[in-house]
């Protein structure tokens, strides 16, 4: 998926905002470069992914810390963890654990700090309140059991802090049915946002269930001509892919390959583009 008009703004006002929450007083010079990079971006070329990994880039340059989230993600890592047993005994006792957990691994999409969609998290508990009793606007979770079924190395391309912890329960679901599947668990190859790294993910434990690996770039999501050779490799292997949150959508959407999209429509733009409302659960396999 190709940037949109309306993404640009969207860009520039993140810039600003990830300033602000990085404490840089003088933006001068960020903003320069930033309109610098942007003048020669090839817009036919590029995702929105990618360039905002590349602004922060910029940002973690002009401020000197490699990682303004880490404080954050570690925190809201911790709080999901802490409420782990409590959800899934909720999915465990559910009339269908399996898509039960899907949701709650989509429900976790909605912990998001970027500053385009930011929610403060007394906004993150009310949606995960009222998103619990909704159903997927799209829902292709039959049509992944079946490729569970068959995959011999599936590829799971994680997103935000705090919800990688909810990606274990549908991990631990999809081992159940498959428990012969090689499992990968892929995360951003350095601090981009509040996006999840290595260090997050054996934070929570995620080695215990899937391999971890790195895909080797800073981009917001899975820019595939980015990505280490190593990360490459397995992802064209890979029998089923499960993509998580709009980035990675942006990324893939136009991709040949077997993947499920575990999101939610939390921007005018994606949600156009996948053809639902705004705030809406999506399981889709790729068409």
């Amino acid at each position: 998926m190709k940037i949109k008009e309306k993404c640009i703004p969207c860009i520039v006002s993140q810039a600003i905002k990830v300033a602000d929450m990085a404490g840089l007083k003088e933006k001068d010079e960020l903003l320069r470069s930033v309109f610098s990079y942007l003048s020669k971006v090839d817009f036919k070329g590029s995702s929105t992914p990618e360039l905002i990994g590349e602004i922060f880039s910029l940002l973690k340059e002009e401020t000197g810390n490699d990682d303004p989230y880490k404080e954050t993600r570690t925190r809201y890592n911790q709080m999901l963890l802490q409420q782990l047993p409590r959800i899934e005994r909720e999915v465990d006792r559910s009339d269908n654990p399996f898509l039960e957990s899907i949701k709650y691994a989509i429900i976790g999409n909605i912990i998001d700090f970027n500053p385009i969609h930011e929610l403060l998290l007394t906004d993150i508990w009310s949606c995960f309140a009222q998103l619990r009793t909704e159903e997927l606007e799209v829902d292709d979770s039959l049509l992944l059991i079946q490729e569970i079924h068959r995959a011999g190395t599936l590829l799971y391309l994680g997103d935000n802090c705090g919800e990688i912890c909810l990606d274990k329960i549908l991990i631990k679901k999809i081992m159940a049915i498959n428990p012969q599947c090689r499992l990968f668990f892929a995360v951003r190859g350095a601090a981009v946002v509040n996006d999840s790294v290595e260090e997050d993910a054996y934070g929570v434990g995620m080695d215990a269930y899937t391999t971890i690996i790195s895909n080797g770039d800073s981009s917001l999501g899975t820019v595939l001509h980015r990505t280490s050779e190593e990360f490459r490799e397995i992802y064209r292997k890979a029998d089923v892919i499960i993509a998580k949150g709009q980035a990675n959508y942006e990324c893939l959407s136009e991709e040949k390959k077997n993947i499920f999209f575990l999101l939610m429509t939390k921007c005018q733009v994606i949600a156009k583009d996948i053809g639902v409302p705004e705030m809406k659960m999506i399981c889709m396999k790729k068409k």
